[in-house]
């Protein structure tokens, strides 16, 4: 059985004013997604699956997926705020998606087989979808063994501002043993620092590996977030902002030695439209790209 891409695609887009992910960035017209979905493709990937909104779910059918209907097996998933377990209703006043973990949740029912995880709105690169695809086939039939792609920190700067990264801290064996996340990441007068909590500045590891929310896991892991949430829900349920996020429920699974999480490290470089500004340097790397013969104008046909 193939593995099955999973695509976060409910988000909002706010810093970047607009819904990013049907942003045409490519030569042809092409969203960062149709990238994604085409180097999954490539990698052996056998299936779809997109998490949206219901109120762009026309606009979404109509520019987005019928493009690969020819291509690829696709399904999709719906995240709202008032998809709760019985017993559990919205608190007045929030508007707030629960978190990409919620967000995984939506597709219990939809996926039966090993999976990847990825945003939409970000450009991972072929080298990553493969060896993300490799290790799926590799787990197919197991449980509690899970994988993400590392990115090499440098490979995952933006030019127009400081970005957020989860830190990977990695055993020798190159399992993953928690994710923090760091802000405001970026390059000043020739160093690599980051903004704590407190507002100071400190170095940040250069070399590090940082996720990009590129995750791959076998199907036991919707059982184990839908216990999560019922936990999750009963500490901050009735919280306007709190979010369920996958590095959280992941860096509880490593500590209690549930699952174990191996680190692929990668030699892609990711991109992706993080602010405004950034937009004109992904359409000229797209362009490049194609110039290459890496991707294909247009994509699909």
């Amino acid at each position: 059985m193939k593995p099955t891409l999973y695509i976060l695609a409910a988000g909002m887009g706010s810093r970047y004013g607009g819904l990013k992910q049907l942003d045409g960035l490519g030569p042809s017209g092409e969203t960062i997604m149709d990238y994604s979905v085409y180097d999954a493709l490539k990698a052996g990937f056998g299936k779809i699956v997109f998490v949206i909104r219901h109120d762009f779910e026309e606009e979404f059918r109509k520019k987005v997926i019928a493009k690969y209907e020819n291509h690829i097996e696709t399904d999709v998933v719906f995240q709202s705020t008032d998809a709760l377990p019985e017993g559990y209703s919205v608190p007045e006043g929030r508007t707030k998606p629960w978190g990409t973990n919620h967000a995984v949740l939506m597709a219990k029912d939809a996926i039966k087989e090993p999976f990847a995880v990825i945003n939409a709105d970000d450009y991972y690169g072929t080298d990553s979808f493969q060896t993300l695809a490799d290790f799926l086939r590799s787990v197919e039939g197991e449980k509690n063994r899970y994988c993400m792609i590392g990115f090499n920190i440098e490979n995952t700067l933006s030019e127009n501002g400081g970005v957020s990264r989860g830190y990977c801290e990695v055993n020798a064996e190159g399992y993953l043993t928690g994710v923090t996340e760091c802000h405001n990441i970026r390059y000043e007068d020739g160093r690599l620092l980051q903004t704590l909590a407190d507002g100071t500045d400190a170095p940040f590891p250069e070399g590090a590996a940082v996720s990009m929310n590129m995750w791959g896991f076998t199907p036991d892991y919707f059982d184990y977030s839908q216990e999560a949430f019922l936990k999750f829900l009963a500490e901050h349920g009735n919280e306007l902002k709190s979010e369920f996020y996958i590095p959280t429920v992941v860096n509880d699974l490593i500590a209690d030695k549930t699952v174990t999480l191996k680190v692929l490290p990668t030699s892609s470089k990711w991109f992706g439209v993080t602010f405004a500004a950034d937009r004109p340097a992904t359409v000229e790397r797209f362009a490049r790209l194609a110039e290459q013969g890496v991707y294909p104008s247009p994509l699909f046909k």
